[in-house]
């Protein structure tokens, strides 16, 4: 299928289009549609007639913004008309909305009239609370966005102008460091004097570099002093003194380049006129003004970045305008200012710094991404743009005073940009938080892991916990460098060389003298597997939990710490769970990890912990006991035995609500359990659910995982005297930081 058949088929395809309104409150009873409409809407009308700023409180104005278009530099297509242009304005609601939820409605005006679209737009601002202007050609552009800035009290941001820009100027800032030019010295050469091209000139002078040594270029050559030919207002404040004429004078000596025009424009002749380590940002689309690949083959000490997403660098508009919106609404702010622009710069370039989180990496395949001449931009799929940029505009918003409701607690609020990221967000936030209100000292005996070093980095700056590498010290230093890892606040133990490694040798040939070790072999286990000296770390009270099993399969990561801490007293097993957070709740299964074919008082002593572990994350349990039967419909040793396990559970846990043998559907219906079981103490609300084996377990979870797109969170180990905890081959740095949380809980609570 060619490209063309795949874009029109992408955009036909079910319901045309790609955007739909949805709403947001019940509209299911009488009484529903009496509140949205007559008479109960009479109410809020009221309300905001009396106080216009109640329209943030009582309608979608304070999330909704409209892109504004009249077709006329659509894209890489031109002028094709306002009706024409509507696909690429339906898809920057797409982005608005993925990227950062904010809701878009579309507006394409037919018409060239600058004034008339200025009033269109006056008129509709009491609809939205911001105003994205979008392929509209310049010079038209810069004068309907002044006009639109005088007269309007809500943000107006044409993304055309200021998306590049402002992203661009971030990869600029991260170049110049690199290669250590002062930025009051550096000269720029601007090639396109369009929207893009006159706002990235603009936005680096506003950053500091000297207006004398920036050279803005046309069709035409150089714009200069006392040109007369293709001129307009705009680009007469950006004309230089110069005897330059041409692109290729401009050129000589320059420290940067920014190509917003035409392919090929940039020639190899050019870029080896520039000076050292030249930096260039060729952002023509779909082809730049000259490709990473020839621009390398003539200068192997330039820095490239282009607009495509196949190349390194790539200046792409979507890490700025949802990001920038999302903070300026957020604050009803009345403007987006050059301080706002200015704080999504230093954001973005900020990010491109720190560690990438695996599953940037995944999205592209694998590559190793960090901070260097080949990455100086955050990737376009960095899930952590939002919580770094839409703060910083926030912050700029209530600074200069545009902002007309301002945040009170910075923290919360980033939380909560957080959970527009998934429900698993919200839940591991409320675990973390609980983890850095105390603190504990949390041991990886696979200390040299890379994954390891990276999470342990992200563990204390986030104060989740004080983090102990066991490994070689000298290795795990020498990794941490190539990594851009500060050790600071991370002990390093090497227990070939541990002073307290004769004082561990002790403790376990004195635990395991009668269980067939000699003092020999505690010797060897305690110097050469990181697992036990991890474990009788916690057992000695030297370190307060255990985290490992990244490079280590299951019962190798557990038996040490089994055979060192051991369960818990009263116990007949530990148990093994994972919290599955699904679009709409979170539930927790078990056993799915330890026990093939758990007794009746197995059944039992999993559910009783595991609705333990439900509480340590602020959820009320309500446990099913899984069978294929309900309440004896089918009476066999399987279903005998959930029902035995259901009575222990009440006998030893009265307060609890569960209930079984049931089925999992019934678990999760209400209506059935109403109409068929109305005796049940579950009403249909299961969140807890306790499997009759470790087959079914298993398996249930991981297709939830990958059919149901879960997330899951675990294996949380469960009915260790001390707290020790599992990662799983495979796991990335944020479930290993997760787990840390869980961890480090589970010492809080012991």
């Amino acid at each position: 299928m060619s490209k063309k058949s795949d874009a029109l088929e992408y955009h036909s395809m079910g319901r045309k289009g790609k955007i739909e309104v949805i709403t947001t409150k019940p509209c299911a009873t009488s009484r529903d549609l009496s509140l949205a409409y007559s008479p109960g809407v009479a109410e809020p009308c009221l309300e905001i007639e009396k106080n216009p700023n109640d329209a943030y409180q009582y309608t979608a104005k304070g999330n909704l913004v409209a892109v504004v278009s009249n077709g006329t530099a659509v894209l890489g297509l031109g002028d094709i008309g306002a009706l024409a242009g509507k696909p690429v304005m339906e898809g920057k609601g797409v982005l608005f909305k993925s990227f950062a939820d904010v809701d878009v409605f579309d507006i394409e005006l037919d018409t060239k009239d600058s004034d008339e679209l200025i009033r269109t737009v006056k008129l509709l601002e009491p609809t939205f609370g911001g105003i994205n202007l979008e392929d509209i050609k310049g010079p038209e552009c810069f004068y309907i966005e002044e006009e639109l800035q005088k007269i309007c009290d809500i943000p107006i941001f044409h993304d055309d102008q200021h998306g590049t820009a402002i992203i661009s100027a971030a990869g600029m800032v991260n170049a110049l460091e690199i290669t250590g030019k002062k930025i009051e010295d550096a000269k720029i050469v601007v090639n396109g004097a369009g929207a893009a091209g006159i706002a990235c000139a603009n936005l680096a002078i506003t950053m500091g570099i000297d207006k004398n040594n920036v050279i803005l270029c046309d069709t035409k050559g150089v714009i200069y002093k006392g040109r007369t030919n293709g001129m307009n207002e705009y680009k007469e404040r950006l004309a230089a003194e110069t005897d330059a004429r041409t692109l290729e004078d401009a050129m000589v000596d320059a420290d940067i380049f920014f190509g917003v025009s035409a392919k090929g424009a940039l020639t190899p002749e050019m870029l080896k006129s520039m000076a050292k380590d030249p930096i260039v940002f060729a952002m023509a689309n779909p082809d730049p003004e000259i490709t990473p690949p020839e621009a390398k083959a003539v200068r192997d000490d330039v820095i490239i970045g282009t607009g495509r997403s196949d190349y390194e660098n790539q200046v792409n508009n979507v890490l700025c305008f949802p990001f920038l919106f999302r903070g300026a609404l957020d604050t009803h702010a009345s403007a987006i200012n050059d301080e706002m622009k200015l704080a999504c710069v230093k954001a973005l370039a900020d990010l491109a710094k720190e560690d990438v989180p695996d599953s940037v990496r995944k999205a592209y395949a694998g590559e190793d991404i960090k901070f260097g001449r080949q990455y100086l931009i955050p990737k376009p799929f960095d899930p952590r743009v939002l919580l770094h940029v839409a703060p910083a505009v926030a912050q700029a918003a209530m600074d200069s005073g545009v902002a007309r409701k301002p945040i009170e607690d910075m923290q919360k609020y980033k939380e909560s940009l957080e959970a527009l990221q998934g429900r698993s967000k919200e839940v591991m936030r409320t675990l973390i938080n609980k983890a850095k209100s105390n603190p504990k000292r949390l041991v990886f005996p696979e200390g040299e892991e890379d994954k390891i070093l990276r999470a342990s980095q992200i563990i204390v700056n986030e104060g989740i916990a004080k983090p102990i590498l066991l490994g070689d010290t000298a290795e795990i230093s020498s990794k941490a460098a190539q990594l851009n890892i500060d050790l600071t606040g991370i002990d390093i133990i090497d227990p070939a060389t541990s002073e307290k490694r004769g004082e561990y040798i002790d403790a376990l040939f004195a635990k395991r003298q009668r269980k067939g070790v000699t003092r020999a072999e505690a010797k060897r286990m305690i110097k050469s597997d990181p697992n036990y000296y991890g474990a009788m770390m916690v057992e000695q009270g030297d370190a307060d939990a255990l985290l490992s099993g990244i490079d280590h399969h299951y019962p190798e990561t557990i038996r040490p710490a089994l055979e060192i801490i051991g369960q818990k007293e009263g116990l007949s097993r530990v148990h093994g769970a994972y919290m599955m957070v699904t679009k709409k709740n979170v539930v927790f299964f078990a056993d799915t990890t330890v026990t093939i074919d758990p007794t009746a008082e197995e059944m039992a002593e999993t559910a009783i912990l595991t609705a333990q572990e439900a509480k340590n994350f602020d959820f009320e349990p309500r446990v099913a006991m899984l069978s294929f039967s309900n309440f004896g419909s089918a009476i066999t040793p399987h279903t005998s035995k959930v029902a035995k396990a259901t009575a222990l559970v009440k006998e030893q846990a009265p307060d609890l609500i569960v209930d079984g043998e049931i089925q999992a559907n019934v678990a999760l219906d209400p209506d059935l359990v109403e109409h068929q079981y109305p005796f049940s103490k579950l009403k249909g609300d299961a969140n807890v659910f306790i499997f009759p084996d470790l087959q079914s377990g298993n398996i249930s979870y991981k297709l939830l995982n990958k059919l149901g797109d879960a997330e899951a969170v675990g294996p949380i180990l469960m009915g260790m005297k001390k707290p020790v905890h599992v990662l799983q081959r495979g796991d990335d740095v944020a479930d290993i930081v997760n787990m840390a949380a869980v961890a480090v809980v589970d010492a809080q609570n012991k």
